[in-house]
């Protein structure tokens, strides 16, 4: 259920894919050997946007869906969770997206995308977005590797620019849906230059700067285009973030993990919640610790949605290690 009480700032504003998510659930640790799946809603934006409402803030949502049972279903589901859906378009030109996710034998969680109808975010979407008055807009990659919503995503970054509103950029790299994967790079690096806050993985930093990149290497690299916060995740191994002129690490918390999806975009909307109770003061290792947690609890629930925290369980489970 979304937290009643809310944000006197202006609304948290996540752009980008909402989705179907069916997510393996027979064990399998391999797509190909699975054969039950459970579908649940998800998209890293509309995750971070149901995890923000969950927190207190004004959150909404910007994007498309199909004119179809799913898209019908998203917008109703994230209504329910006190997301603000007038930005979320239905279209009949595409299907609902949905993707497939599955964990390794290590734990790690992994995704197939089938684009639809989110890649048809266009700029005219961006123009209704009333970008100006948000408290902060939050964005991902997904959405930059096709067009039209590339172009939307890229214009919404540069009127919240241009506003001085906060941009976060929770990078969510997706190989396989770049038809050149070396495209990545400089899109991604494109937005961050004019974000507030850089979140990514270490498997995200892998993917844009090596297969050797050091947690350091790669916040000092990203640091260097101009945000002022970045922090690197990497699940139940800990997370580091730039602190003053150093890196400073945040171990992980220990829990029953039954399934990583959604962990992410619970971290995200916590750190979003820390800095916006800052006034975007740089960040503490308390402020990363408070998203570590929100992170991890995300993790003891299936499905994207059914584990984010609200504030009150978010302050319990804290006060409890």
């Amino acid at each position: 259920m979304a937290a009643k009480e809310k944000s006197s700032t202006g609304q948290i504003l996540a752009m980008g894919e909402v989705l179907v998510d069916f997510i393996v659930a027979d064990g399998a640790t391999a797509l190909d050997s699975a054969e039950t799946f459970s579908a649940r809603s998800g998209g890293a934006p509309a995750n971070a946007s149901v995890a923000a409402a969950r927190l207190g803030l004004a959150s909404a949502f910007c994007g498309v869906v199909g004119d179809d049972p799913f898209g019908s279903r998203l917008q109703a589901e994230l209504a329910r969770e006190g997301v603000d859906t007038s930005r979320l378009r239905q279209s009949d030109e595409a299907s609902t997206t949905i993707a497939f996710a599955w964990k390794d034998p290590g734990g790690d969680g992994h995704f197939w995308l089938l684009r639809g109808a989110d890649a048809l975010l266009s700029e005219a979407d961006v123009a209704t977005a009333d970008i100006s008055r948000l408290g902060a807009l939050v964005v991902g990659s997904v959405a930059l590797s096709a067009q039209p919503s590339r172009s939307a995503i890229e214009r919404a970054v540069g009127l919240a620019h241009q506003s001085d509103i906060p941009v976060v950029f929770d990078v969510n790299l997706r190989p396989s849906l770049w038809t050149d994967p070396t495209n990545a790079r400089p899109a991604c690096e494109e937005v961050a230059q004019r974000s507030r806050l850089v979140k990514l993985s270490l498997d995200d930093a892998s993917g844009l700067y090596g297969p050797h990149v050091t947690p350091d290497a790669a916040i000092e690299t990203i640091l260097g285009l101009g945000p002022s916060a970045v922090v690197l995740t990497d699940g139940e191994r800990g997370c580091w973030f730039n602190s003053g002129s150093s890196v400073a690490f945040v171990p992980a918390f220990r829990v029953e993990a039954v399934e990583p999806t959604g962990a992410g975009d619970a971290f995200t909307a916590a750190i979003i919640a820390r800095s916006l109770a800052s006034g975007w003061a740089p960040l503490a290792a308390d402020d990363v610790r408070y998203a570590a947690a929100a992170g991890a609890l995300a993790t003891t629930r299936p499905g994207a949605w059914d584990g984010l925290p609200n504030r009150a369980q978010l302050d319990e489970f804290l006060v409890r290690q």
